[in-house]
């Protein structure tokens, strides 16, 4: 009998890749000793059968009660790209190190939290029945379309190991490059947030007490004092109103992208911005290519590594341009020549060296190495963003001070002086 179905553990979880319902009950063994816990079942009758078939004898069973909080507990069951690229490396070792495949999985489940672990145990439930891991993984959203064709090239190829021991080198690198961008803009973006704080302050709670002193000595104020009192009482009156706009207009934008022609223009436009456009588009290629790679040396088709990766890349753009590559690659026509009729969102130098691959016959060394090029080029520009939006928000901030001070500090003064 499997450890992980053993009846003194608190929680007994039954292999379904469905969705499960908690239920709490209590039983006798058959020396009469009362026993306690929780099953996971898809109703009532299989959480009975469950305990059943431990040869217990139930004295009541319940469905556990859950509490939603849905944000919550997308918070809590959130699995993220680290998480994924623990558990892929914990798999490959141990995988390497010669244990049988459900005993990893086996073990992984034990060691998971969250969502993860839940995933984990249907996993696992689904190889004992004898499907493939890639198939019991595809189930699952946490694992990218990527993810589940690497997984499947193992199997066929009868190098799983191998597979494995790419792959969570990849997810570690690109976690590795996702971090760096995000810690080099992290100061522009606390810098931009403390500006947006301290504009809501002023609006909301300094000027609304200097309106009074303005309005007994009946002053006459300049048309920065008068813009910056209407914007406050716009906030104090209103503010129900300008956050619902403000929600609705996020609400509406995010509409506009899920439409095929909005996310069309909004990913051509982030890609023309100075700066960002060039950064956004290193990252992508750098992403593209480190997968391409990864996918090409562990027995995945061009074709397909093409047409996997234009349902994953982060922009439509790419994601068209991408699509209309494998069309042509089908047709005939080398990736190089493909990749150089869609200069909007492959670089010059990617088929280029596409090209040299082809010839060569060595795609998952070049691509990798253009994919270590595009790498260093982004964190080059990541360090020239954010060393130019430092002297950037500071003048901005300067701006805004001096708005602050003339609009409200001299009205002030004037009414000092003239007393």
């Amino acid at each position: 009998m499997n450890s992980w179905l053993n009846l003194n553990s608190p929680t007994l979880p039954l292999p379904c890749s469905v969705k499960m319902r908690r239920f709490r009950y209590k039983a006798k063994d058959t020396s009469g000793k009362l026993v306690s816990g929780e099953v996971e079942a898809r109703d009532i009758e299989a959480a009975a059968r469950l305990v059943r078939s431990r040869n217990l004898f139930i004295i009541s069973i319940n469905p556990v009660s859950v509490i939603s909080f849905s944000l919550l507990n997308k918070i809590k069951n959130h699995v993220s790209g680290g998480d994924i690229a623990n558990y892929t490396r914990q798999l490959a070792t141990m995988i390497n190190a010669g244990l049988p495949l459900t005993e990893s999985l086996l073990i992984l489940r034990t060691q998971s939290k969250g969502n993860l672990q839940n995933v984990s145990s249907q996993v696992l439930a689904d190889v004992e029945e004898g499907e493939p891991l890639s198939k019991a993984m595809s189930k699952h959203k946490v694992f990218s379309k990527t993810y589940i064709a690497l997984i499947k090239s193992g199997e066929v190829g009868g190098v799983l190991d191998e597979v494995l021991v790419k792959l969570a080198d990849n997810l570690e690198k690109q976690e590795e490059f996702k971090g760096k961008i995000k810690s080099a803009m992290i100061y522009p973006i606390l810098i931009v947030v403390g500006m947006i704080g301290v504009g809501f302050v002023m609006l909301v709670f300094v000027v609304p007490r200097l309106t009074s002193l303005y309005d007994q000595f009946e002053a006459e104020l300049p048309f920065s004092t008068k813009l910056i009192i209407a914007l406050s009482n716009t906030m104090n009156q209103y503010w129900p109103l300008v956050l619902l706009a403000m929600g609705g207009v996020v609400y509406a934008f995010k509409l506009y992208k899920k439409t095929q022609k909005g996310g069309q223009k909004i990913d051509e436009l982030v890609l023309k911005l100075p700066l960002i456009g060039s950064l956004q588009r290193g990252v992508l290629m750098a992403e593209l290519t480190r997968t391409l790679s990864l996918m090409v040396s562990s027995g995945v088709s061009i074709v397909e590594g093409l047409s996997i990766s234009s349902t994953v890349v982060g922009n439509r753009v790419v994601s068209d341009a991408l699509e209309d590559s494998v069309k042509m690659v089908e047709k005939g026509f080398p990736v190089a020549f493909a990749f150089s009729k869609h200069p909007e969102a492959f670089p010059f130098i990617l088929s280029q060296m596409v090209a040299v691959g082809e010839e060569t016959g060595k795609m998952d060394e070049v691509l990798i190495k253009v994919s270590h090029v595009f790498e260093v080029e982004s964190d080059r520009k990541v360090k020239a963003l954010t060393s130019a939006v430092e002297p950037i928000i500071l003048l901005v901030l300067g701006v805004g001070v001096a708005f602050l001070v003339i609009s409200i500090i001299m009205p002030i003064y004037n009414l000092t002086t003239q007393v």
